[in-house]
């Protein structure tokens, strides 16, 4: 039985060969004219010196954090740690790498060949971004375990992919937003020229913060959740069902890799087909997979089906949280035109209509993610057996990431197709290859909001399962809400996913200030700019969103690992407890409202763009792409950044179990 373990590692190197072979297939395929040559360098150098110097800068900060776990916990968490934080860096290194060779690829076969191989290349830019989350989060976690054969030490790698996620998420989240602001507001609202028009200096730069923001940034984001939900499991599993309750995450999730590459070869397209239904067959086809091996896993490894109903119920929450995130953010339904009708009368009845949409999408969500939690725990065991019940959550967390690696394909493929319309705008490719770009662009936008509900339904899960191995290692059977430090918890951990918020906001708010005022200054002084016949200076704008990334980023990943540290030290487990819980209910339901009223702000401006009240140019339109200036950070770096925050708190909280055991309460001790 020892030996099935082997097959994790394994399943993680079969994960990444496969990565490689994609992205071999992708360096095959021609470029295409010189001029797209020369603009897809700009967003290749753009976005890897944005990787390279955010790396960089958080080397500093990793190095502190490895020192104070050696001395602090034990040298061998800190060295999960280390290879943690160095995989996720590996793994967002990879998939922008590939995914910025294949926005023009997906361009040039859209131009030489159609639809089919377009979206082929583009998709199978995206599954080297979502084979490198699952290979090197299962290889890690796998091999660990195999070495320490401890999952409280695994926790380590947990952290370290945490930690650079969300420095990641945020990073890249400022960066994009920065970019798009100045590129929508000068370029389109002032200057009136089109979206990707090569005269609008930010434009570049709005083009490689779809890859750091929506391919790294969403890459890092689902790896810790990936991560996260494994090593919770093994933990509770241990505990439910000794050893083989530790395999049996490992082996699901080895068997949603295979899955998720079978699904790979069932995403074909066809001409004038919809996309949409060859990437939403590949998803299926790997979650049939995946269900049926994890039926006679859970047969064969723990003698009941009670943990194979719980991975269903995950799977099943997961799914519907995406078909509801569609219906809230979709052009096609009725919250976004509703969004749109009220444009006609200004940005304020904008504004008020998508705020109104955020708040209403979370009701459904919620109550979606509550009965799949009660069905994974009473599956479980119920009250009867809690270790048992804690178990089966962990396992839903698990079984709503065991196709991650199609996930992230499927949500990566977006941004690959974003800027492949871009790339055909700035040089003037023919106009079909441009209605075959938005055709693939539309169904990324579509998969975007999707795998932005995804992630929040498993930063839920993935958080909650973490929460619960945090209580089986500080030996917290309740918390008392009578007790003043667990309400002092309560309410500092609620307060900060809007503190967190507000810092993040006001972030892409300075940084797209500066870039106004940078598009402003060409347009005023570089003659000829608007006529075509001066090119504008990309770097500066690209250099304002990296520098503004990098400065903002700081203090909102320090926020999560200090607070909870503080707080365990300060006010003991339970107070902890308290503030983790707190964080949970209002980071969840801040991160559904931002992501899904920024999705709806956003595809309410497309609705309009597409000839509805008005079209482009329109009052109406005016008013739609202020809301979505204002979704833009709702969207793409406070709301995804929430889901990091309440993860990466829980895992500090898992990880310094044994020193708050040991020297926790402080404050209280001196009175």
């Amino acid at each position: 039985m020892d030996s099935l373990i082997y097959l994790a590692p394994i399943a993680g190197i079969i994960a990444l060969l496969f990565a490689y072979y994609k992205a071999n297939k992708i360096g095959k395929v021609d470029v295409g004219t010189e001029r797209m040559k020369e603009i897809s360098s700009y967003i290749q150098e753009g976005a890897m010196a944005f990787l390279s110097r955010e790396y960089k800068t958080l080397i500093v900060f990793v190095a502190i954090l490895f020192v104070v776990l050696g001395f602090g916990i034990d040298w061998n968490t800190a060295f999960c740690f280390l290879v943690g934080a160095t995989f996720s860096a590996l793994a967002g290194f990879f998939g922008m790498r590939v995914a910025t060779k294949a926005n023009v690829r997906t361009a040039n076969a859209a131009k030489e060949s159609g639809m089919n191989k377009a979206l082929d290349v583009a998709f199978s830019g995206g599954a080297v971004m979502g084979m490198s989350v699952v290979g090197l989060g299962l290889l890690g976690v796998g091999a660990l375990y195999l070495i320490f054969k401890d999952a409280a030490v695994v926790t380590g790698f947990g952290l370290g992919a945490s930690s650079i996620a969300l420095f990641g998420r945020v990073g890249g989240g400022i960066y994009t937003k920065a970019a798009d602001v100045g590129a929508d507001l000068v370029g389109k609202v002032e200057a009136g020229i089109p979206e990707d028009d090569p005269r609008n200096p930010a434009v570049i730069a709005d083009n490689v913060g779809d890859n750091v923001g929506d391919v790294a940034g969403m890459g890092a984001d689902l790896f810790e959740s990936y991560v996260g939900s494994i090593i919770s499991a093994i933990t509770l599993g241990f505990i439910a069902f000794e050893f083989n309750g530790a395999v049996y995450p490992l082996l699901l999730a080895a068997t949603g890799i295979i899955a998720s590459i079978i699904g790979t070869f069932f995403v074909k397209g066809k001409e004038g087909a919809d996309p949409h239904k060859a990437l939403k067959m590949g998803t299926y086809v790997s979650a049939i997979v995946t269900v049926v091996v994890a039926f006679f896993l859970s047969q064969y490894l723990l003698g009941t089906l009670k943990p194979f109903i719980a991975i269903v119920s995950g799977l099943v929450v997961g799914t519907i949280i995406g078909q509801l995130t569609e219906y809230y953010t979709s052009g096609e339904f009725k919250p976004v035109k509703t969004i749109a009708d009220k444009s006609e009368t200004g940005s304020a009845t904008n504004i008020i209509g998508g705020l109104a949409v955020g708040m209403l999408s979370t009701a459904l969500p919620i109550l979606m993610i509550a009965i799949g939690i009660l069905v994974a725990f009473y599956a479980g065991g119920g009250a009867a057996n809690v270790g048992e019940g804690l178990y089966g959550i962990a396992l839903a967390a698990v079984g709503m990431l065991s196709t991650a690696g199609m996930t992230v394909a499927v949500d990566a493929y977006g941004p690959i197709a974003d800027n492949a319309g871009g790339i055909a705008e700035m040089c003037e490719l023919p106009g079909g290859v441009r209605d075959i770009t938005d055709k693939l662009d539309a169904v990324g936008n579509t998969t975007a909001a999707i795998g932005k509900g995804f992630a929040i339904g498993s930063a839920a899960l993935t958080a909650l399962a973490l929460f619960a191995s945090y209580t089986q290692a500080v030996e917290l059977d309740k918390i008392d809400l009578t007790q003043p430090t667990v309400i002092v918890g309560l309410l500092v951990g609620g307060m900060l996913p809007f503190l967190f918020s507000a810092i993040t906001m006001e972030a892409v708010g300075k940084a797209a200030f500066s870039m106004i005022e940078e598009v402003r200054r060409q347009f005023k002084t570089i003659p000829g700019i608007m006529e075509g016949k001066a090119k504008p200076e990309y770097k500066k704008c690209v250099d304002i969103s990296t520098a503004a990334a990098l400065k903002e980023m700081m203090v909102p990943g320090l926020l999560a690992v200090l607070a909870p540290l503080a707080t365990g030290i300060l006010l003991g487990t339970e107070a902890l407890g308290g503030l983790l819980a707190g964080a949970l209910v209002s980071g969840v339901l801040m991160a559904i409202m931002m992501a899904n009223a920024g999705g709806a702000w956003d595809n309410a401006k497309k609705y309009i763009e597409e000839g509805h009240h008005g079209g482009k140019g329109s009052e109406a339109h005016k008013a739609a792409v202020v809301g979505d200036t204002v979704g833009d950070p709702f969207k793409d770096t406070s709301g995804p950044s929430i889901n990091i925050l309440i993860k990466l708190m829980t895992i500090v909280a898992l990880v310094f179990a044994p020193l708050f055991l040991q020297m926790g309460g402080l404050l209280l001790k001196l009175f």
